[in-house]
């Protein structure tokens, strides 16, 4: 294997900072969002990361931003990916700004482990709603509790008028732990900033009609409270990488993507095409027939929203059943998986009778059915990805594997196997092993 980078290559400085929170449901995407806005409206260059397992706030960090979102993950990719990705980031951007994940300190690794690995300031983002000087406190807290960490200052999120963001502000102590906190400003208690959500998250950017009024109001009120300073540079070390081989060469790989088939990592497809596919994209929501392709990815999504058109396209589905029968290689992820099933029944009691590959019947529910990190050890190879799903699947199938989450959960994801279809609610990570992926496509 060679390296993708020569042995002489520099470090490069860029500004950055990450977004995080003492919780979720305090405002990171809107935050984030509106500082790539208001950066980009003045002419520079952001790159945005998201932290953590997500697919739905890196859809509306991209329309902030103008560019792909790729997660940057200490688990689900590596050290060392991290490294990479920063560094690269670093020579095309004159900002780099990534969203945390959960609470600062939350999870293993946090977003606390970035920051501190490489030396990236963060600011926390509190929701002030009906509180005053107690925001200093936690202010404060956030700063102080781990005395490694590069904290760098805070923003008031949903303030309930420019007094109160002042009364924030000069609440804040003047240094916390010897370190001096910065005020970042304050977004208003305003539905025309706010992110509409629903079972597993944001709504998908493209489904709301106002995003860009939206993000663009969210901007213009932070550059009113706070300006439009960029924190203080810092170095980005180089790190080699080993080559990705052509594995794939010349296969032509079918992806569905849709509405109901959106959960797609750009780094995802990025590791497809350096395997060597030709990637080839389908909606089974609009498409009558597939398109003439070796092999198959059926990402996750919502088809639970879409009980009406899926069942309807009846000519795609037998397409997709002659393919399994044609023993072509597949590979199904949650919603993907439950598209090839034989019925799936919505929240409200609604059924529909689907793909019929897989002998399963699942059903949508209130609560989480599993969330978290996954580990997968599958043909003798290691790949990682994660969870998060609100359906329950019937089948009398025996799994082939299991995953394991790393932070002790109980979700621990069967992966199923018939002819070369391989089917799970797991949502595979491709960089964190692209050979072990390519052996999935390979006819």
């Amino acid at each position: 294997m060679t390296a993708d980078l020569p042995v002489s290559a520099e470090p490069r400085q860029c500004p950055a900072l990450l977004i995080s929170a003492p919780a979720s449901g305090q405002g990171k995407t809107t935050v984030t969002a509106a500082l790539a806005r208001l950066h980009r409206n003045q002419g520079r260059r952001v790159r945005v990361f998201k932290t953590g397992p997500d697919f739905l706030d890196p859809m509306i960090l991209s329309r902030a931003a103008g560019c792909d979102v790729e997660q940057l993950d200490l688990f689900m990719g590596s050290p060392q990916l991290c490294k990479q990705q920063l560094w690269e980031a670093a020579g095309e951007a004159d900002l780099i700004l990534i969203e945390g994940v959960m609470g600062l300190f939350d999870g293993t690794p946090s977003s606390a482990d970035l920051a501190e690995l490489f030396g990236i300031p963060v600011l926390a983002v509190i929701d002030a709603g009906g509180m005053a000087q107690t925001f200093a406190a936690l202010a404060h807290g956030l700063a102080s509790f781990r005395p490694g960490l590069p904290f760098s200052g805070v923003l008031g999120n949903r303030v309930g008028s420019a007094g109160h963001g002042q009364m924030l502000a000069e609440a804040l102590p003047a240094s916390s732990h010897e370190k001096p906190l910065r005020w970042y400003g304050a977004l208003p208690r305003d539905e025309a900033v706010s992110l509409p959500s629903r079972h597993l998250g944001l709504v998908q950017g493209d489904e709301i009609a106002d995003l860009e009024q939206r993000i663009e109001t969210a901007a213009q009120a932070l550059e009113q409270s706070a300006g439009s300073e960029l924190p203080a540079a810092i170095a980005f070390e180089p790190q080699p990488v080993a080559a990705i081989e052509p594995l794939l060469q010349g296969v032509r790989i079918g992806i569905a993507r849709d509405a109901a088939f959106s959960f797609i990592y750009p780094a995802n497809l990025r590791t497809l095409e350096r395997l060597g596919a030709e990637l080839v994209f389908f909606s089974p929501l609009a498409d009558q027939h597939l398109p003439e392709v070796d092999a198959l990815w059926l990402p996750g999504g919502y088809p639970e929203l879409h009980l009406e058109a899926l069942p309807g396209n009846r000519s795609l589905m037998a397409d997709v059943k002659a393919h399994y029968q044609a023993g072509k290689p597949m590979l199904a992820e949650c919603g993907g998986m439950l598209w090839l099933g034989e019925e799936l029944t919505a929240l409200e009691g609604q059924s529909a009778e689907l793909c019929g590959v897989l002998p399963a019947r699942a059903r949508m529910q209130q609560r989480f059915a599993a969330l978290g990190l996954q580990r997968l050890e599958l043909d003798g190879q290691e790949l990682r990805g994660h969870t998060f799903h609100h359906s329950v699947t019937v089948t009398a199938l025996e799994p082939i594997a299991r995953g394991e989450c790393p932070n002790g959960r109980r979700a621990a994801e069967p992966v199923y196997r018939l002819k070369r279809l391989t089917a799970s609610y797991i949502h595979l990570y491709f960089p964190s092993n692209p050979a072990a992926v390519a052996q999935l496509f390979k006819p």
